[in-house]
């Protein structure tokens, strides 16, 4: 059980860390400074801040999220009469988080704190590319007591994850592709430890009627330049109908028109070059002519592009692009839209444009982890959100109350006081008619019926008497 004094220590030992974060701000900044990570500012705002944010939160909410939970004599069915109970939130264990290269502090930063403020140990392997943020990040855990027994870096090489696999961890949090959790999951299902996977995305923002166009183009933007179009919930497609296309990718390429490059991730080059091959054979039309196919796969440089004429069954539109690129697709009505986002492979987010009231009620049709309303990727940020995916976009969640949950599991201790344990008897032939009559009584059909379940109670307990008056 997770002592509630333990628990409140070790959650404002991790809120303690945000000063620390501040004070090495700089440290940071340098580390994740790359060839795709080329504003300060992005690592400032779309890494440090909402995670010195969900420290300040697991210090001041962990504790009551953990606590355990009484289940007593309220609501308590009559049967168990003498029955009280302690629901427990208890670690994992050895907990493994595979760290990510395009959000290598937030991501893993926030499992890592929510895995040890549940009192799991916890094994953490960068991403390669992002050694030495790690090295940065262990250091901030290490300043307020969570020495290598608690928490242990890994090297980024992909053998320092099997073997923590193989080895046998209680619980895998992994941030990466599909591909990748299928690896990991196929890798663990020897040991079925459980596991946690936040997985790529395809993400699609909703033009629906009356939307601000000039709001919509500027927040497609700004999650196509954001961390060079690096983010799992980046606008990948595009659904306008086919009446408001002109407007739209009108309004879009001239919002793009000064754009500048950006270099994409060696990892994801090959796979977005190709994507884009099949996507221009099928005929998507690139609206800025600004693609170079030999300068992608040569030094990864790429301007952000709009493909237009992309059909919801394309490749490309079932992809998990890094970069960025978002494809267009038109549909006849709003309700096609609805039915290609819930069709798609992956179903980590999505974003709609319009008015709030239509856009709730298309949201509560959406099959997704997150949908938001007239912006996007910001609001996720949020540390008091769950974050997760459905589909090829993952299964579990991370971050939030929920994400913090996800750190444990239940244990359940139910005592019994007083004397009375029917159970435990002998059965008789009384027995049937008197726990039927009981179950009818409580939970029977109308009066009419709970009045019968009691008469057969009683009919019940008279056979006894009688059966104990004759002996």
């Amino acid at each position: 059980m997770i002592q509630d004094d333990t628990l409140r220590q070790r959650c404002r030992r991790i809120a303690s860390i945000a000063p620390i974060i501040v004070e090495r701000c700089d440290e940071f900044v340098d580390a994740c400074s790359s060839d795709w990570r080329v504003d300060p500012v992005e690592t400032i705002t779309g890494e440090l801040l909402p995670f010195c944010s969900s420290l300040r939160w697991l210090g001041k909410h962990g504790g009551k999220v953990l606590r355990s939970r009484s289940a007593g004599r309220l609501g308590r069915p009559l049967w168990l009469s003498g029955v009280t109970s302690v629901i427990e939130r208890v670690p994992h264990g050895d907990v493994l988080v595979l760290g990510t290269w395009n959000y290598p502090v937030l991501l893993p930063g926030v499992q890592i704190a929510q895995a040890l403020a549940a009192g799991n140990t916890v094994q953490f392997k960068p991403a390669a590319g992002t050694e030495r943020s790690a090295e940065i990040l262990v250091d901030c855990f290490r300043d307020v007591g969570f020495d290598q027994s608690k928490l242990r870096l890994l090297g980024s090489d992909v053998e320092s994850a099997t073997g923590a696999i193989d080895a046998g961890v209680d619980l895998i949090v992994l941030t990466g592709s599909a591909a990748t959790g299928q690896n990991v999951l196929a890798r663990s299902s020897s040991t079925l430890a459980a596991s946690i996977m936040e997985l790529s995305g395809c993400d699609a923002v909703l033009a629906i009627p009356g939307c601000d166009t000039g709001r919509l183009v500027k927040a497609i933007r700004f999650g196509l330049t954001f961390n060079g179009g690096a983010t799992c919930i980046g606008p990948r497609r595009l659904l306008v109908l086919k009446k408001d296309r002109d407007k739209v990718v009108g309004a879009l390429t001239e919002e793009l028109k000064d754009a500048s490059e950006v270099v994409v991730h060696p990892a994801a080059r090959g796979s977005l070059a190709d994507n884009l091959a099949s996507a221009l054979r099928r005929g998507a039309d690139e609206t800025r002519c600004l693609y170079d196919e030999q300068k992608l796969r040569t030094t990864g440089r790429i301007a952000p592009l709009v493909l237009t004429d992309v059909k919801p069954s394309d490749p490309i539109a079932n992809a998990d692009i890094f970069a960025p690129v978002i494809s267009v697709i038109e549909v006849d009505r709003v309700e096609a839209m609805i039915d290609v986002v819930n069709k798609c492979d992956y179903r980590l987010a999505a974003s709609v444009f319009g008015s709030e009231k239509r856009a709730r009620s298309i949201a509560e049709r959406l099959r997704v982890g997150t949908v938001v309303i007239n912006d996007l990727i910001a609001p996720t940020a949020d540390p008091r959100l769950p974050f997760g995916g459905r589909g090829k976009s993952g299964f579990g969640v991370t971050r939030g109350r929920e994400g913090l949950l996800a750190m444990t599991t239940i244990r359940v201790v139910s005592s019994r006081r007083g004397r009375m344990t029917p159970h435990l008897d002998r059965r008789t032939p009384r027995d049937r008619g008197l726990l039927q009559g009981l179950m009818t009584f409580l939970h029977g059909r109308g009066l009419q019926k709970r009045v019968a379940g009691l008469k057969l109670m009683q009919a019940s307990v008279k056979t006894k008497a009688d059966e104990d008056d004759s002996s």
